[in-house]
């Protein structure tokens, strides 16, 4: 079977892809100022497109075994097996190396928002009470729902607008057929 036929290389193809743009949004990620609602948003997207990477990563590495337990069968030899098995390792190198670099920035945040807690005598526990300042997930869903609030409150009102306007419309139509048909007579 050819590379280009061969269900291995496309699938690696599309995961090295997933890759470069982890790798991409990881250096993107790098120079956003921590503490961000940004850079909040970029990490757990960071993580989950390693965790997606890594089960891809895996079930590929499945079939690679499934194929070494009969490569003649998929017509590959044992240094094609190795070559694969090396690319996963590769792979999964690739992928844990962003993963341990944004979990170990991720905490480091934490630390420092913890350090920034006591210096302001703020709760840990969103429970304790809700005067603290906000995190940055709060902030984002609060946004979030602001923003559509906003939206919605832009459609009635616009809404309102083109009744308001049918209305005199109206009215200035009633008005001129009461002109109209008082002419007539």
């Amino acid at each position: 079977m050819s590379k280009a036929q061969d269900p291995f290389y496309i699938v690696k193809e599309e995961i090295q892809e997933s890759i470069d743009k982890l790798q991409s949004s990881f250096h993107q990620w790098e120079r956003i100022l921590p503490d961000t609602g940004e850079q909040v948003h970029l990490t757990k997207e960071l993580l989950a497109n390693c965790e997606s990477i890594e089960w891809q990563v895996d079930e590929l590495n499945k079939t690679i075994d499934v194929a070494a337990r009969d490569p003649s069968w998929y017509g590959i030899d044992d240094r094609e097996l190795e070559s694969r098995r090396r690319w996963t390792t590769t792979a999964r190198t690739q992928v844990g190396d962003v993963k341990k670099s944004v979990v170990a920035r991720k905490e480091n945040g934490n630390s420092t928002s913890a350090m920034r807690r006591e210096l302001m005598k703020l709760p840990i526990s969103h429970q304790s009470d809700r005067s603290y300042q906000y995190g940055a997930e709060d902030n984002d869903d609060f946004i979030a729902s602001e923003s559509d609030r906003q939206m919605l409150l832009i459609k009635m009102r616009s809404w309102m607008n083109l009744v308001q306007v049918l209305r005199e419309l109206e009215v200035l139509a009633l008005q001129y057929m009461k002109n109209f048909l008082h002419r007539r007579k």
